[in-house]
């Protein structure tokens, strides 16, 4: 048995799917390329900030930030490290803008090594630290520089990847801690403050850079998900539309979304409602297109609304007229009496019109039967669309055709009188009348 999400054939469901994941990479490549830009600015700006600070105010620095080491003071491997990283940090920007033009995934190795060259950033610099304080290396544990892994952290979770997330955390909480166990091992000159060279510290301290991972990975998870339960609603919803039309109400649509029920083909107890413009191939002759379009528009668009609001859903729009169905794909068991209740109120809003001059002089004519027909979706691979097939639907649209023998406005079978006599609807008698394609006659009941 097919199930809502089986409504709209296999093919456009791939196809949607397959546009939704191309959409959902590149805006992944975006989220990205936005993350490398937040890192590059913020090295270069570093670095900038690093070499204005030390030639405008030296004083402000310790006098170890002038010291050589290596060949170069200081300060100038700081420089030097920011302004490398935020280079590498614009090529990794170009890589990802390259790969969203060209519509094709960034290679998830790279990835993952884009996540070792950022993680490692912090871990540098720290060691640079070291090499500043070179009388106690475990002091630059202690420097502010040491939160950057945590920013690194929080910025993976523009990959959108619950495992690269993970992966950042838990390589920061390695580096860190190997780091960490490696300076506090190191002779030191001057007297540190015994809880810096704790091990169980800065165990703890890697601990909270791997459960950082954790937390960012599931909040990467959720936007994920949520991205994609999203999608999944408006695709459910437009499966809806696809099957239906755009002129069914969005109350009918969330029926349809909330409802558990199958839609596959089956037969139903309905009520056909035919509707027919009257004179409209005279109307129309003359006139200009975008009059008559007009004309049409203006009366369907409070048709429409009619009709939706008794529970109908108007099935096909038939030129100057309209095939509606009362009772599926939904019934409220009362599927006569609302079909009977819209054709009156189509007329009465219809003469309202015409009295306020908003529509020239029209008449309509209704035909309404009701029975049992099978319902479902008939078509090809190409389209498909929710039909109602039986004798009810034929009888229904002879019925409409009887309005012009009668000069009635709306007619209905005896199904239909009997299911609304308690209601107050009972209806002038016309008698048996011979219908084209039936061998007997049928009594027919003029309601309007």
């Amino acid at each position: 048995m097919a199930t809502l999400k089986d409504i709209v054939f296999v093919s456009r469901d791939r196809s949607r799917a397959g546009s939704f994941e191309d959409t959902f990479t590149g805006e992944m490549l975006a989220s990205e390329r936005l993350r490398a830009t937040i890192i590059a600015a913020f090295f270069l700006l570093g670095g900038l900030f690093i070499g204005a600070a030390t030639l405008l105010f030296p004083q402000g620095f310790p006098r170890e930030m002038f010291h050589v080491r290596y060949g170069l003071p200081v300060q100038a491997w700081y420089i030097i490290f920011f302004a490398v990283s935020g280079v590498y940090e614009i090529f990794v920007r170009w890589m990802f803008g390259y790969f969203m033009r060209t519509d094709r995934p960034f290679p998830r190795l790279m990835r993952y090594g884009n996540a070792i060259v950022e993680v490692s950033g912090p871990t540098v610099i720290v060691f640079i630290g070291s090499i500043l304080y070179a009388e106690a290396p475990s002091l630059a544990l202690n420097a502010p520089i040491v939160f950057l892994y945590f920013i690194f952290i929080a910025l993976s979770s523009f990959r959108l990847s619950i495992a690269l997330c993970l992966f950042t955390g838990a390589l920061a909480a390695v580096e860190y801690l190997a780091l960490a166990l490696w300076l506090v091992g190191l002779p030191h000159a001057e007297a540190v403050n015994p809880l810096l060279l704790s091990q169980a510290q800065h165990i703890g301290r890697a601990a909270l850079l791997l459960v950082a991972g954790i937390v960012t990975g599931f909040v990467a998870l959720q936007v994920r998900r949520r991205i994609f339960r999203a999608h999944q609603a408006v695709q459910e919803r437009e499966r809806v539309m696809d099957t239906f039309g755009q002129h069914v109400s969005p109350a009918v649509v969330n029926k349809l979304l909330e409802q558990k029920g199958e839609f596959s083909s089956e037969m139903r107890h309905v009520c056909m409602m035919f509707l027919d413009i009257r004179n409209f191939t005279a109307f129309s002759a003359g006139r200009d297109p975008e009059y008559v379009i007009g004309y049409l528009n203006t009366l369907f668009d409070f048709m429409i609304d009619i009709v939706n609001a008794h529970n109908g859903i108007i099935n096909k729009f038939l030129g100057d007229g309209f095939m509606a169905v009362f009772g599926a794909p939904l019934s409220d068991g009362r599927d006569s009496l609302n079909a009977v209740r819209a054709g009156r109120a189509i007329i009465e809003r219809l003469a309202e019109e015409v009295r306020a001059g908003r529509v020239p002089a029209t008449t309509v004519g209704i035909g309404l039967h009701a029975g049992r027909a099978v319902t479902g979706n008939v078509g090809s691979s190409v389209r498909k669309e929710y039909t109602i097939i039986g004798d009810v639907v034929n009888l229904a649209s002879r019925i409409e055709q009887l309005n012009k023998q009668f000069g009635s406005q709306m007619l209905v079978s005896s199904a239909v009188r009997e299911a609304v006599a308690g209601e107050g609807f009972v209806g002038e008698d016309l008698g048996p009348v011979e219908v084209k394609g039936l061998r007997e006659p049928i009594r027919v009941y003029r309601l309007a």
